[in-house]
């Protein structure tokens, strides 16, 4: 079968080329992967009762993506999932948590992604849970101006370990088991 140009290769990943119709498509249906990761799990009960502690599914999709294709494409795909899961599932307020928490996130996986060439993509995406934690506990702070949010920091990034541990550990299996034609 012949295949395209390979999408490990960094060379690939940094050249700003249109977007063709095969790779808009893409995009797209990573993007409706991750809204609905991100539907799946609102709907789960909790299961620890601190606030702002979740398994972050829809993140499986950002590495995938971040692999893959690189940072651009992963900024895209990350930037509609996070505007329509606000539009459909959120408030005004969450937009504000999950742009800086969910961009924040991206910068530091796709520098550790970088500087790791690509390998341990679950201690990738552990930087990036504790960064995205991290990042939105500052912007609660910052909204509510209330020192005591601070307090939540520890079991944040616990389950940031944990989390990440979890949804890197998915995006590897992910991306070893779909065909490269798929990606």
């Amino acid at each position: 079968m012949k295949t395209s140009p390979s999408h490990d290769n960094p060379k690939n990943q940094k050249t700003a080329k249109p977007f063709s119709v095969r790779h808009l498509t893409v995009l797209a249906l990573l993007t409706a992967t991750a809204l609905l990761l991100y539907a799946v799990e609102a709907m789960l009960p909790t299961i620890i009762p601190v606030p702002g502690i979740k398994l972050g599914l829809a993140n499986v999709v950002t590495l995938v993506t971040i692999r893959r294709y690189g940072a651009r494409d992963a900024f895209f795909v990350l930037l509609a999932r996070i505007l329509l899961s606000c539009f459909f599932f959120g408030q005004l307020l969450s937009l504000l948590y999950s742009l800086c928490g969910g961009l924040l996130c991206l910068l530091v996986t796709w520098g550790v992604n970088a500087l790791l060439a690509g390998n341990y993509l679950p201690v990738t995406s552990i930087l990036g849970a504790m960064t995205h934690n991290a990042t939105q506990l500052l912007v609660a702070y910052l909204v509510t101006t209330v020192p005591g949010v601070f307090a939540y920091l520890p079991f944040l990034m616990i389950s940031a370990v944990i989390t990440g541990l979890f949804t890197g550990l998915c995006a590897h299996f992910t991306i070893q088991k779909l065909p490269k034609e798929l990606l």
